[in-house]
This record gives structure tokens, C-alpha cells and sequence, in this order.
């Protein structure tokens, strides 16, 4: 009876026609928000995005009934993101997925096997539009909503496309196709050198930009940026741009990483991407869970910070404290570190950064995770998954968790987060010195106003401090934002007794 009413409902859901506003008109703004850091991103995958897993086993099984995420089915998700104070998705890649040599029983989104069209997994067949108006039209409800669409371009391809196009791959010494670094379901995508792009895969890309730019996506997260040629992305990026100037491109680089991913690959560095015309990247704030005190994470805040006033063109980053590479932070140290992640974003001059799932306290379990599945789209039949990761490989359950006090924090914290905007572009970040090694505090702001941090970097016990606010008066006065309960205030100092991993939030204003 659940699959007869689940199928009847998604039936119906499919075949409606949604109203489209004619007189609705989106001008992209994103790179605009993004160099303001003004967006709250959330990292999506449209496979699983709203998809429906009525047996609980993590995974779809099409033949039981069960419904794979869609660009149509994902409009229904749209109100709530908006209500949870995202404003940007960063879609995960929507190319067709490689069938040989896979991981998974779908398929990895990174394992391209067609840069010029989109993965079959998303379409809805018992809707009345083609492929691309359904992708158009999510896209289209998305910009209702203000919410703007960043999607995801592979640095490789998969062995299909090797196969059909050998032309566009890295060829090793003994003339095979190379596999970067221990991703054995994908091939390397040659790139060229600074002196001469690879034009192969240059057309290849640039067909993809014009695609998506017709779509009205607005921006691009480029893979494993480092791994093709700055005059490869500046050429692209220029490109971009003359079709669209708020065109925004984010590259996954960070400071952290200075080997290519093969010895036949190239490597560029983060900064001569930035120079190359990426407006973002990545810095290396995913080490928040190897920071055992407060000078590691002042020196990388930093450090980050810094990087981005070396350039004569505007530049940010995103609060990439966790990824869809990051173990889920839940299983890492449990919900203190996710609730100090929402937190860093919101008080930090950087874009806000979470995974799809995030926001509920997803540990990304799959029942059936690693084991035989009955049915494959691959020549893989099993359920491959990275443990505690969302899942990229199979058509698996919608991201979700149920850990209310993570949500309403989620929702409190985007709010603040664009309330403090000018006050975070406009200030400096401040580390304060504190006696405890294992606590951090610092201050962003003006003179006017100011926002004061501090946090337990101890996740297994209490920890004490006193912390001195430089430039106190009598008249400045405290603004409790995220407290378990209100600190004893005296002559500019707190006195700090934190709970394991808590993370304290108070606005100063004079």
C-alpha cells in the first residue's frame, strides 16, 4: 500500500505543470554577494537531493517504488532551504556519470562521461518537459526564491569517455590513461601548459560554461582547480565573463595542498588561481579537526585573511570547515563541533559554507553501505560509500538528521551572519591573548561595534579562562548571542567557564 500511494503522490507531483511567472526576470548577482560575503551556501547532491527511501536502507531501488532525487521533485525542497536562511546551492556535478571501471552502483558525479549534457539519473520521465526545460525550471524556482545555483565542473573523466575520446586525457609513459593520485574510477583530463592550452579539453570545458550560463546557473565550483594551468582558467573564466560579468568561479584549492595529483599532472597554486580570475577558493579551514589549541586556529584564520589582501582585484573564500570530502563533524567530535562550525561561519569575513544534511546532524550512515546491492547501473554491484560522507556514488536517501537544537542553531546563526555583514567586512580579526591554550576568542568589528568570540577547543571537558577585551570602556555595552548562560562580566574581562567544545557569541557596542 506505502508504494502504490508513494508512486500515485510522485505521480501527480510530476505531471504538474508548474505556473511560470512571465513577468519574473533574474539578474544574476552572484559574484557581487560572493566577493561581499553575503552568501550561505549549501553544498547539494540533485541525485539525492528530496529523493525517496521508504524502506530505510539508505539506498533507492526504483523497482520497489522508490523515487530517485530529480530536478522537478527538488523544487519541492526549495521554501525550505530559503527558511533556513541559504541563499546559494552549490550543486554537485550534473554531467552523466561513467558505467565502466565505477565505483558504486551509479556511478561517482565526479567520473564524467559527457561534458555536453546532463545526467539521465535527474530527469523525470512522467513530466511533459524535456530534460533541459525541467533543469531550467529548477533553476528558474530557485531564482524565485533568491536563491542562486553554483554547479559543480569535474576535473576528469571517466573511463567511457577515455574510450571515445582518448584525445583529451594525460597518456603515461607506458601509454595508458593516468589515474590521479587513488581515484581509480576516473582519468586524468589533460590541460596544456602556461605557454599553450590543451584546446581538446578547453573546447570541452567551454561547451559546458555555455551550457550552463543558457541554463541561468551563475557561477562555477571548479574540482581540483589546481590541476589544470592558470592560462587554462583565465582563458575560460574571460570567456564567462564577456557572456556574463557576475559570473562567479569558485576553485577547490587551498593552501594546505602543493603536489599535483599525479606526477604526469600539473599544479597550481591557489594564488596564481586567484590572479588567474577565480574570485574564491577553499583556504584550509577543513583542519579545524586536527586544531589541538587556540594558536593553530588563530594562525589559519590568519593566515587565510591575509592571503586575500594580497590582491589588487577583490578576492574571499568559503568557511569550508566541512566539505563533501570532510568526515560528517557529528561523528568527528559530535554536536559541539558542528554547532562551532555554524558559528565560525557567522562570524567570520568569509562565505558560509555546510553540506546538504549538515543542518539536522546527518552522520551519513547507509544501512547498506559497502555490501552486495540487488541491482546495478554500473559494473560495480556494490553500495560504495565513503563512511560518514554524503554518499556521490549511488542513488541514495535524501540528507537529513533529526537534531532540532542543530537546526534552530543553523537558522539563528545564517540570520545573525547577515546581520553582521558590514560589521565583519569592515572590521578586523582580532585574536586575543588567553592564558588557557584550549580556549580561543577573538574580536571582528569597529569602533562602533564589535563581535566577540570565544570557544572550547577541549571537546572532552570543561575549560576556565579569563579573557581581556582590548579597548573596553564602561560605556561599551554586551549583546548576549549564542550563550548557554551569561558570562561574569569585570573591569574588560570575561571570566570564561566553558562547557566541552561550547562557543560563546556576544556583540560589543559602545
Amino acid at each position: 500500500m506505502k508504494k502504490i500511494l508513494l508512486t500515485l503522490m510522485m505521480l501527480s507531483f510530476s505531471s504538474f505543470a508548474f505556473a511560470s511567472d512571465e513577468t519574473f526576470v533574474w539578474k544574476n548577482d552572484l559574484r557581487t554577494k560572493f566577493l561581499n560575503n553575503e552568501t550561505i551556501i549549501m553544498e547539494v547532491n540533485m541525485r539525492s537531493f528530496n529523493s525517496k527511501d521508504v524502506d530505510g536502507d539508505g539506498f533507492i531501488q526504483e523497482e520497489r517504488g522508490e523515487v530517485k532525487g530529480t530536478f522537478l521533485n527538488g523544487i519541492e525542497r526549495l521554501d525550505e532551504i530559503k527558511n533556513l536562511g541559504v541563499n546559494t546551492l552549490h550543486i554537485l556535478p550534473v554531467t552523466p556519470t561513467g558505467k565502466l571501471k565505477s565505483l558504486g552502483t551509479a556511478g561517482s558525479l565526479y567520473a564524467a562521461s559527457d561534458f555536453k549534457s546532463l545526467n539521465k539519473d535527474l530527469y523525470d520521465p512522467n513530466s511533459e518537459l524535456t530534460f533541459e526545460q525541467q533543469a531550467k525550471l529548477f533553476i528558474d524556482e530557485a531564482h524565485k526564491r533568491g536563491i542562486r545555483i553554483i554547479v559543480d565542473i569535474p576535473a576528469c573523466g571517466s573511463y567511457d569517455l577515455f574510450l571515445q575520446r582518448p584525445d583529451l586525457f594525460v597518456i603515461s609513459s607506458s601509454g595508458d590513461p593516468v589515474l590521479p593520485s587513488d581515484w581509480t574510477d576516473v582519468r586524468l583530463l589533460a590541460t596544456g601548459t602556461e605557454e599553450k592550452i590543451d584546446t581538446n579539453v578547453y573546447s570541452l570545458y567551454k561547451d559546458f560554461v555555455k551550457y550552463m550560463i543558457n541554463l541561468g546557473v551563475d557561477g562555477i565550483r571548479a574540482d581540483v582547480a589546481h590541476s589544470k594551468t592558470a592560462l587554462f582558467w583565465k582563458e575560460l573564466i574571460n570567456y564567462s565573463r564577456r557572456k556574463d560579468p557576475e559570473f562567479m568561479w569558485l576553485a577547490e584549492v587551498s593552501e594546505s595542498w602543493h603536489e599535483p595529483v599525479s606526477s604526469y599532472g600539473v599544479f597550481t597554486p591557489f594564488d596564481k588561481l586567484l590572479d588567474a580570475g577565480f574570485d574564491g577558493y577553499y583556504g584550509s579551514f577543513f583542519n579545524i579537526k586536527d586544531w589541538k589549541n587556540a594558536d593553530e586556529l588563530y594562525s589559519q584564520i590568519s593566515f587565510t585573511l591575509n592571503q586575500l589582501n594580497k590582491f589588487v582585484a577583490k578576492k574571499s573564500v568559503i568557511g569550508s570547515f566541512t566539505t563533501h570530502d570532510e568526515v560528517s563533524p557529528i561523528l568527528l567530535k559530535g554536536q559541539a563541533l558542528s554547532d562551532m562550525i555554524i558559528w565560525l561561519n557567522a562570524t567570520l569575513p568569509v562565505n558560509s559554507y555546510f553540506v546538504d544534511g549538515f543542518q539536522t546532524g546527518d552522520d551519513y550512515k547507509y544501512l547498506m553501505a559497502n555490501k552486495s546491492a540487488p541491482e546495478t547501473y554500473t559494473d560495480d554491484d556494490i553500495y560504495f560509500t565513503h563512511r560518514g560522507k554524503i554518499d556521490i556514488f549511488n542513488l541514495s536517501r535524501k540528507p537529513g538528521g533529526n537534531n532540532n537544537y542543530l537546526k534552530n542553531d543553523f537558522i539563528l546563526g545564517n540570520d545573525v551572519k547577515k546581520s553582521l555583514i558590514p560589521v565583519l567586512n569592515e572590521g578586523n580579526f582580532t585574536p586575543l591573548k588567553v592564558k588557557n591554550s584550549k580556549v580561543f576568542a577573538y574580536t571582528v568589528g569597529n569602533q562602533d561595534k564589535r563581535v566577540l568570540v570565544y570557544g572550547n577547543l577541549n571537546f572532552a571537558q570543561n575549560e576556565k579562562t579569563t579573557i581581556k577585551i582590548p579597548k573596553y570602556t564602561k560605556k561599551d555595552t554586551f549583546i548576549p548571542v549564542k550563550i548557554s548562560e551569561i558570562p561574569t562580566i569585570k573591569n574588560g574581562k570575561v571570566f570564561a567557564n566553558l562547557k566541552p567544545g561550547e562557543i560563546v557569541v556576544l556583540i560589543l557596542k559602545k
